[in-house]
């Protein structure tokens, strides 16, 4: 039945109805539904046919197969995988008007969604179908439905710069003013996409230029994007404060500085806006303009915006003190939430790395690191970032590569005990909110626990790695040991998504990727050992009832050798060889019976432990004969 199921399949996606034809033939009707519903990588005969615009396929599944029109399954675009596409979305989508009509003539629902809440509409207004976003709004489809992002049809066609269709939409009835999940409109896609005369529709239909999440107005979103006509234009709205005109022009300074590497243009920008601030306030031009606080910021090298043209003249030859006018621009103008401000940092820095000046790049990394802290959630997916950057940087580094035709110096251990701190915080963070975090939200503050415990994992080794260097002195060593015990001793009781310890992920080679420069691997004796001595409990069971010495037999068959030692350190912390797992296996059933002789079984099976596994083997009532305080350690065998 699967080989006819693939055959069917195929015969749909390449459009060969006389073989599709052939193979159905001799079927009976409930064979015909079977074989025509089934998935074939994640789709459907009728969904790949009207994917890829087969419409004689489409019309014999549907008039003589009787295919549901609601089914739904993957499908690909652009690269990107969409789950639970139904038929009409997917014709929508690819432009197959011959499909779309076909489909909703046979009953199909207009407003049929994915599994992210877009519907043909919306599909269709992405790519810029105009003939098909006329046939659906003539048949019913709801215009207002917007995506799990809140993100609606006007929305995406502005942003994608599809003129026609936006004015289809708003004369059909499109909410002009109506705000996403992060507070954008209409008039903000349109300003990221640059388009004028979208955006003066939009103004003639009554869109009002409010700010969004992040406080940024359309003016603001288009110089930040770098439109200048955009930009020009509303600007000229009466309503637009004058500040905020000359914050715009020195955005665009800064966002031709960094995203087109022109240097000409930014200082022009630039100047333009200092001598319209001279304009606002009635100064002559040269004379002192404003008292403005001095940044004294180490890692922009304390230098200041330029007040004058004078000043801005001044540093017209310098690039470097340029690039560092840009985020400090970037930095007053859109403030340190917005997500431009840390980034246009840490890609600062990262030019930096890139010519081999090391140092100026962890300044600037650690700046925008303190900033995301403090001024985003815990975990934020860019904190995550950054600290994952920093950890690729330290391995880079430690490797001692040669780049750029220098040597590479090795990485610095306070600059990693620096980190350390911030990510084992962050992470103490981020578990007590995934504690308070509703159902909703449990799965997504999960994963970013992984991510952060993993990355702690990784700079847990390389500060091993590097106090072990013979540049670092006793009293170094002693201090830094030290302050890392503090960090990862607290860090005891925080599990993931699996329940699962940071001494379960030390012990495991299938639980810790990280980066293209890893120093170490995992399962990790040296790392097992660090947090067994901080405190971490050698039987605490994940959600398998796996301990990590489960987890460490798991994977001795990748590397025997680590996975061995790591093994012995934990049984040597007070592990127990003899503990079930929630199959009921021991260590010893998972491990190679090759590798048994590699542990020291008689070392570390107590009598108790035999006693134990007698009483839970035979079923053996216990808990009225012995005391209490042992019930727990019985159960565990």
């Amino acid at each position: 039945m699967d080989h006819l199921k693939w055959a069917i399949f195929h015969a749909a996606k390449e459009g060969k109805l006389n073989q599709l034809k052939g193979i159905l033939a001799s079927k009976s009707s409930s064979q015909v539904r079977a074989l025509t519903s089934g998935k074939v990588e994640g789709s459907t005969p009728l969904i790949t046919a009207s994917r890829e615009g087969h419409l004689e396929v489409v019309q014999y599944l549907i008039v003589k197969c009787h295919a549901d029109m609601h089914q739904r399954g993957s499908v690909v675009f652009d690269g990107e995988t969409i789950e639970d596409a139904p038929p009409l979305w997917c014709a929508a989508a690819a432009g197959h008007f011959s499909i779309v009509k076909c489909l909703v003539q046979h009953k199909a629902d207009p407003n049929c969604t994915t599994q992210t809440n877009s519907t043909p509409l919306r599909a269709a207004c992405f790519d810029g179908h105009l003939g098909i976003v006329k046939y659906l709004l003539e048949h019913k489809a709801d215009i207002e439905i917007a995506n799990r992002h809140e993100h609606t049809c006007l929305m995406i066609a502005c942003y994608k710069g599809h003129t026609e269709i936006v004015r289809t939409l708003l004369e059909s009835g499109a909410s002009v003013n109506r705000c996403s999940v992060k507070r954008n409109t209409a008039l903000h896609d349109c300003a990221e996409n640059g388009s004028v005369a979208i955006a003066k529709l939009l103004l003639r239909y009554g869109a009002r230029t409010q700010q969004d999440g992040h406080g940024m107005t359309p003016l603001m979103t288009a110089a930040v994007a770098g439109h200048i006509q955009l930009t020009e234009y509303f600007s000229a709205i009466p309503e637009t404060p004058k500040m905020e005109r000359i914050n715009a022009i020195e955005l665009l300074g800064a966002t031709f500085l960094d995203k087109r590497h022109d240097m000409t243009s930014a200082h022009q920008f630039w100047r333009r806006a200092i001598t319209l601030r001279y304009v606002l306030i009635g100064k002559t031009l040269g004379s002192p303009l404003r008292e403005a606080p001095t940044s004294h910021i180490p890692a922009y090298g304390n230098i200041n915006e330029p007040k004058t043209i004078s000043e801005l003249e001044e540093v017209r030859s310098d690039p470097e003190k340029c690039r560092i006018i840009a985020l400090l621009i970037r930095e007053r103008v859109l403030g340190p939430k917005h997500p431009d401000t840390s980034y246009y940092i840490r890609y600062r820095g990262a030019v930096y790395a890139d010519s081999g000046d090391f140092e100026k790049c962890v300044k600037l990394w650690m700046y925008a690191l303190d900033m995301q802290r403090g001024n985003l959630e815990p975990l934020y997916p860019m904190t995550l970032s950054s600290l994952l950057s920093f950890a690729e940087l330290f391995s880079f580094m430690q490797q001692h590569r040669s780049h750029m035709s220098s040597s590479v110096p090795k990485a610095n251990h306070k600059q990693i005990m620096e980190v350390l701190k911030r990510a084992a915080w962050e992470l103490l963070l981020g578990h007590d909110m995934l504690i308070k975090a509703t159902n909703k939200d449990s799965g997504k503050c999960n994963q970013r626990v992984y991510r952060a415990m993993v990355i702690i994992l990784h700079l847990t080794a390389l500060s091993d790695n590097v106090l072990h260097d013979k540049s670092v002195t006793p009293e170094q060593l002693k201090e830094s040991v030290n302050h890392r015990g503090f960090l990862l001793y607290q860090l005891r009781d925080v599990r993931d998504h699996c329940n699962r310890t940071l001494l379960h992920l030390a012990s495991s080679s299938r639980a810790c990727p990280l980066g293209r420069y890893p120093v170490t691997k995992f399962p990790s004796p040296a790392v097992a050992d660090i947090l067994l001595n901080c405190g971490f409990d050698p039987n605490v069971k994940d959600y398998e009832g796996k301990t990590p010495l489960h987890l460490a037999a798991e994977t001795a068959g990748d590397d025997p050798k680590s996975s061995i030692a790591t093994l012995n350190h934990l049984l040597e912390s007070g592990g127990h060889i003899d503990m079930n797992d929630g199959k009921g296996k021991c260590i010893l059933d998972i491990t190679n019976k090759s590798l048994h002789p590699k542990i020291n079984r008689t070392k570390h099976e107590t009598l108790q432990c035999l006693a134990s596994r007698v009483i839970m083997r035979h079923r053996l009532p216990y808990k009225e004969v012995i005391p209490t305080n042992m019930h727990q350690f019985v159960a565990l065998h």
